[in-house]
C-alpha cells in the first residue's frame, strides 16, 4: 500500500489499495484490439471493457462497437473480455464475420466448469448479476439453468437431486460462498457441487478494498458506471466505511466530499486504467 501525506492548512493522508485497477485480462483485451485495428477495420461486439474512458480511446483509434452482429459493417469482429456463448459465436460466423477472441482466460475457465458440471448430470446454477454480458455468455448454450444473486432467489428454486454451482468471475467470493451454503441448507437432500470460478484479481481487489476501507474516513472507488466489479468494490467498502463514492474520473469529485483532515482511500475496478487513477489522485490533491 502506497501512502502519501499532504500538508497544507490541514493534513490529509491518501492511501491506495494494495491491489486495484486493471487486471491482466482487461489489459490483454485492450492490447489485442489496438493491434488488430492497425491492420484492418474492427468492430467489437458489445463493450470491450466496462469503462467509458477506455472505450473512447479505442474509438479514437478507429475501433467500432455494436451490440448485434447484424449491425456490423466490418469483416472482423471481436468477442469482449467478458466472453460469449457458442451460440453467439455461431451467429457471427454465419454472418460471414471473422472472429477475434479477447475473452479473459479466467472467463474461459468458468465456461469450461459449467460444461463439465452439466456433462456430469448437475443442474447448473450461476451466481451472478441477471442480464450481465458474462452471465449471458455462461447460460445461453444451456438447455436450462438458474441465475441467482440472493437467498430469496435460491429459496424460489425447484428441488433438484444435484446442483452444480459456479459464479460470475467478478462476484465477491464471500457472497458466493454464503449463497452456496444457503443452497445446501435449503436443499439438504440434494448433492451440491461448487466450483469456485471467482477470479484471483477480483479476490485480491476485494480483500485490499476491505483493508483500505477499515483504515479510511472516505473512499473513492474509480471505475465505469456499469462495471460490475467496481460496484462490488464500492459495496464492500460501504460495509466498513461510511463515506464511499463511486467516480468514473476526476471530474466527478466534489470538494465538499473531502475531509478537512484524516484518511482518504482510493481503489479502482479491473477496467480502470492507471492514468485515470492517477488523475483522480491529482484532483484530490488540487481540491485538498
Amino acid at each position: 500500500m502506497t501512502t502519501y501525506t499532504l500538508q497544507y492548512k490541514v493534513k490529509l493522508t491518501i492511501l491506495r489499495g494494495e491491489y486495484m485497477g486493471m487486471c491482466f485480462g482487461v489489459r490483454d483485451a485492450i492490447s489485442l484490439a489496438k493491434e488488430v485495428v492497425k491492420s484492418r477495420p474492427l468492430t467489437v461486439l458489445g463493450e470491450l471493457v466496462h469503462n467509458a474512458n477506455v472505450l473512447e480511446e479505442l474509438r479514437d483509434r478507429g475501433v467500432r462497437f455494436e451490440d448485434q452482429p447484424d449491425a456490423v459493417e466490418t469483416e472482423t469482429v471481436m468477442i469482449t473480455a467478458h466472453g460469449a456463448s457458442n451460440r453467439a459465436r455461431t451467429r457471427a460466423h454465419r454472418g460471414g464475420l471473422t472472429l477475434k477472441d479477447a475473452t479473459c482466460p479466467l472467463v474461459h475457465y468458468a465456461h469450461k466448469q459449467v460444461r463439465n458440471l452439466v456433462a456430469a448430470g448437475y443442474h447448473p446454477v450461476i451466481i451472478g448479476r441477471h442480464g450481465h454480458v458474462e452471465v449471458r455468455g455462461l447460460t445461453e448454450d444451456l438447455l436450462e439453468s438458474n441465475v441467482v444473486l440472493s437467498k430469496e432467489e435460491i429459496d424460489a428454486l425447484d428441488s433438484r437431486p444435484r446442483f452444480g454451482v459456479v459464479a460470475q468471475t467478478t462476484q465477491p467470493v464471500v457472497r458466493v460462498r454464503s449463497l452456496v451454503e444457503h443452497l445446501r441448507a435449503r436443499f439438504p437432500e440434494a448433492e451440491v457441487c461448487f466450483v469456485d470460478t471467482v477470479c484471483q484479481p477480483t479476490k485480491q481487489r476485494q480483500d485490499a478494498a476491505e483493508t483500505l476501507a477499515k483504515q479510511s474516513d472516505i473512499i473513492l472507488v474509480v471505475g465505469g458506471a456499469n462495471s460490475n466489479n467496481t460496484h462490488e468494490l464500492a459495496r464492500t467498502c460501504r460495509r466498513f466505511c461510511g463515506r464511499v463514492y463511486h467516480v468514473q474520473g476526476p471530474d466527478d469529485i466534489r470538494s465538499e466530499w473531502l475531509p478537512k483532515a484524516g484518511t482518504l482511500g482510493i481503489t479502482a475496478g479491473t477496467s480502470t486504467p492507471d492514468h485515470l487513477i492517477n488523475a483522480v489522485e491529482t484532483r484530490v490533491r488540487e481540491l485538498a
